[in-house]
């Protein structure tokens, strides 16, 4: 198949997000890369801004099963990965294990901070591993899957911040803006007046997208971009006046996945510059971690990911 082809129908697929969800194809657009590099994203966003209807849409439109877990400080390891439950069969009792809410295609951990660590840690093996272990045995998670994990820019208290080795995992971290004054007219005129449930078209099938992320890996990368990549990353290590930690080498291969997934939904045979730079922001932005000095000054990650762009260009 084309390149224009696969352009064609992530066009299509745009296309019914966009009768659900109003202004947010940046973040439709990284939360695609993400499925299609085969990782995990975390999307920060204010409350009310279409999170949870984007993840649901793109599910329906990719015909992927879909769950939402509501993360609270009281939720439990179990309420994610399931349990063993006692069943009485012709007078004998058995143990029988009902899966939990892990196990689906797409899954929206919302608000994920508000959960306690060892909670959150229960995400982690199905995240890296794909598979969930209970008591003795381990349970493979059907494929594509995929951990979209909300968090709240604000209220901070009561909550517990994800540690850099936990939010290392994710290869994108998402940031949900605002919709402009045009897009907001049209979320009123599309939401204000009736609430019917728009009817998607399914785009393209599980198998589909699984052929898909193979084909993403295979998008040819420059020797000089990848060198690029590697300077960039190496540089968040060097600048100890701005930078406390830098980044892993685990960023290096999600800067260059990612901007092959980006090449491909761009109907691209090929990694471009504009694909290194648009990527290396959501891809580094929680993996820097900035000095007092850095956060004295106000300067946020997206700042310190800017100058080291700049500073790999001249």
């Amino acid at each position: 198949m084309e390149m224009i082809a696969y352009k064609k129908i992530f066009s299509e697929l745009f296309s019914e997000v966009r009768k659900v969800v109003v202004g947010q194809d940046r973040v439709v657009e990284q939360i695609l890369v993400s499925v299609l590099s085969d990782g995990n994203a975390l999307l920060e966003g204010y409350p009310g801004l279409a999170k949870t209807l984007t993840v649901r849409t793109l599910a329906k439109v990719m015909d992927l099963r879909f769950s939402r877990i509501q993360h609270t400080p009281d939720l439990m390891p179990s309420d994610i990965t399931g349990t063993y439950v006692i069943e009485e069969h012709g007078g004998s009792r058995e143990f029988k294990f009902h899966p939990g809410p892990v196990f689906a295609n797409i899954v929206l951990a919302d608000e994920i901070n508000r959960a306690t660590p060892k909670t959150q840690s229960a995400l982690l093996e199905a995240m890296q591993e794909k598979q969930v272990t209970v008591g003795n045995t381990t349970y493979k998670l059907d494929k594509p899957f995929f951990v979209l994990a909300t968090q709240n820019p604000i209220e901070q208290e009561g909550t517990y911040p994800l540690p850099e080795a936990q939010s290392d995992r994710f290869l994108l971290k998402i940031k949900a803006n605002y919709p402009t004054y045009d897009e907001e007219v049209e979320v009123v005129n599309k939401y204000a007046y009736e609430h019917s449930e728009r009817r998607l078209k399914v785009v393209m099938t599980k198998n589909h997208l699984l052929s898909l992320q193979q084909l993403s890996r295979q998008v040819p990368v420059a020797t000089d971009l990848k060198q690029e990549v590697v300077k960039l990353i190496t540089a968040t290590r060097n600048k100890k006046d701005v930078i406390e930690y830098g980044a892993s080498p685990r960023a290096s291969i999600g800067l260059i996945v990612a901007a092959k997934a980006r090449a491909l939904i761009n109907g691209r045979n090929h990694v471009s510059s504009d694909d290194i730079k648009a990527m290396a922001y959501p891809v580094l932005r929680h993996r820097l971690i900035l000095n007092f000095e850095a956060e004295r000054k106000g300067m946020t990650p997206d700042d310190a990911v800017k100058l080291f762009l700049d500073k790999i260009k001249k």
